[in-house]
């Protein structure tokens, strides 16, 4: 059923700024469509949170304007997005013209929270992108900014929505192995996938925070929302090992490289149209390199990283993230006091793949991965007894088909009840980079970190 945009702005009133589970999403109709304002418009910006929007649901929403500090990119954009609105590089001048219900942050991670900040005090609900921002100052600072206005800020935490990621949710809620004791989580990036990080402004601890915090963001969230807990305190291990300056060879970047016959990691910008139009086309306006050489020596976060979580509910986590592995995927167990789950994606020793890592990684960034539909194995061990394999339906489109359910769920259904609980709010957004924020200390300071010694949350027992 349509709703009126006063709807909308009733039940957007609604979210509480620090709940673990925001009472409802957006709800919208209509009478009057959404308007949108995006800021950033590099590849997620453009792709996930622009084109896909306007070409699902355009009935109901509008782009009122776009911005971005490279005009090149802007102009780009717009056109690839398919919006008709007014583009700005100034984030102040648009949201006071254009007059936004809902803007979209996309920027770099280490902007978030200004643009965040902004938003809220100029009367806008707020929806980002993942993670929250980069350190526990700039967390505060949303923190704070959100108790002040009378606004709301969504995370775009999209794995939550996979059926799978939805189905050990359900089995950890019933109670299907009893109490939760420990939990061993590993994630493998490919040489595609994790070598691209390296290549980008992510490859910068002052512009992502390290993949503690930009890519074990999507992790972190998923377990506090698993485990049903919130972190007490974290003991890290990490380094650089492999990329930076551990390279044999370096060059300015994959196009103007000497080394090219060398290196297993060369990457033709040159064969990737929409790369070129985006990025390449773009660099005389603000310097930005898309193929930046992997062992440049400015390179300083971590490629092997491990860490101890105990959470306030006692479960312990062992976790680890790996950035050079020969394939995409990921392991959990769960261990509880009357069985164990075991869950995978993409091991291809266990299930052989249909299309290649390199190939893999450009439908997942490009939000291009199809939605057919399959079946995907998790086991559940009973203590004193044999185990059961579970089967759930999926699709491949993105995030496992978790991208296009958040979506339905931020602008299509709101009102629909989620016995799951996964529409994410700022409090999730700051427990899943605490972690991450927390790691990064611990391996500083060779000790553990205290959650709560970072911002002024309290971690709870229980989330719900």
């Amino acid at each position: 059923m349509k709703t009126s945009r006063r709807k909308f702005l009733s039940s957007i009133s609604m979210l509480a700024a620090t709940t673990a589970f925001p009472i409802q999403s957006f709800a919208f109709g209509s009478a009057k469509k959404l308007k949108i304002a995006l800021i950033g418009t590099g590849i997620r910006g453009t792709s996930f949170w622009g084109k896909r929007l306007l070409d699902e649901y355009s009935d109901i929403l509008e782009f009122v304007g776009l911005c971005d500090n490279n005009p090149g990119r802007l102009a780009y954009g717009k056109v690839y997005i398919g919006a008709d609105c007014p583009t700005f590089t100034d984030f102040d001048e648009m949201v006071q013209i254009s007059r936004p219900d809902l803007i979209i942050v996309t920027t770099k991670d280490s902007t978030h929270h200004e643009f965040i900040i902004k938003g809220l005090e100029m009367g806008c609900d707020v929806l980002t992108e993942k993670p929250l921002t980069t350190d526990e100052t700039k967390c505060q600072a949303i923190l704070d900014a959100e108790r002040k206005s009378n606004k709301n800020l969504i995370v775009g935490f999209n794995y939550r929505w996979s059926p799978y990621a939805t189905k050990i949710k359900e089995l950890l809620a019933n109670k299907s192995i009893g109490e939760l004791v420990s939990v061993d989580f590993n994630w493998y990036l490919n040489t595609y996938h994790g070598a691209s990080y390296f290549r980008r402004w992510h490859g910068q601890m002052n512009s992502g925070g390290s993949l503690w915090v930009h890519k074990a963001t999507h992790h972190f969230d998923l377990l506090n929302w698993w485990i049903n807990s919130e972190p007490n305190e974290v003991f890290a291990y990490g380094d650089l090992e492999f990329y930076g300056k551990n390279g044999p060879f370096r060059g300015n970047n994959c196009r103007d490289c000497n080394h090219i016959a060398d290196c297993d990691f060369h990457w033709d910008i040159t064969k990737d149209k929409r790369s070129m139009d985006l990025y390449v086309k773009n660099e005389k306006y603000d310097g930005y390199i898309r193929d930046n050489c992997l062992f440049r020596d400015e390179i300083d976060i971590f490629d092997k990283m491990s860490a101890q979580v105990k959470y306030a509910n006692n479960t312990i986590l062992n976790y680890s993230l790996t950035t050079y592995s020969p394939f995409e995927g990921w392991r959990v167990a769960f261990n509880g006091t009357e069985g164990r789950i075991e869950a995978w994606q993409d091991i291809p020793y266990i299930k052989m793949p249909t299309i290649s890592e390199a190939e893999k990684h450009v439908k997942e960034m490009e939000q291009t991965n199809t939605e057919e539909m399959h079946f995907e194995p998790l086991i559940l061990h009973k203590l004193w007894s044999g185990h059961e394999m579970i089967n759930v339906a999926m699709e491949k489109s993105g995030h496992g088909g978790g991208d296009k359910r958040l979506h339905d769920k931020i602008f299509k259904n709101p009102e629909i009840a989620d016995p799951y609980g996964r529409t994410a709010g700022v409090r999730d957004g700051a427990m899943s980079i605490l972690i991450g924020i927390a790691a990064r200390r611990s391996i500083e300071k060779a000790s553990k970190i205290k959650i709560a010694d970072l911002t002024d949350l309290v971690p709870k027992i229980e989330r719900s």
